[in-house]
Parts: structure tokens; C-alpha cells; sequence
């Protein structure tokens, strides 16, 4: 799977928010992914992103 900062994937989970997307900040091992919703950011690892990943909006 190739993701690029800018990003937005769709996880299986939402966040307490209520928003099911998350903007790519930060790609490697570890991903650095920002709340569309609320702007909380967090770090996880790739499998987790991968995982738990229903689809992906490429940056335009």
C-alpha cells in the first residue's frame, strides 16, 4: 500500500469526535495522523493504519 503525506484515510473506528477520517502528516514505520474532526494528532504504526483502513482519498 503507498500513502503520502497529505492523504486522508477512512479507519474502521471512529474517534470520539464522531470523524472517521484522518489526514497523513508524517509517513514510515510509524504514521503521524490528524483528526479531520477535531485536529487531535496521534502517532501509530503503519500495520495498525493498514490494518484498520477502509479506503484512502489521494491528495489532489
Amino acid at each position: 500500500m503507498e500513502f503520502q503525506v497529505g492523504d486522508k484515510v477512512k479507519l474502521k473506528k471512529k474517534h470520539p469526535c464522531g470523524s472517521f477520517e484522518w489526514e497523513i502528516l508524517r509517513v514510515g514505520a510509524d504514521f503521524r495522523l490528524k483528526c479531520v474532526g477535531c485536529g487531535h494528532q496521534i502517532m501509530i504504526a503503519r500495520k495498525l493504519v493498514e490494518k484498520n483502513m477502509r479506503e484512502i482519498k489521494k491528495k489532489a
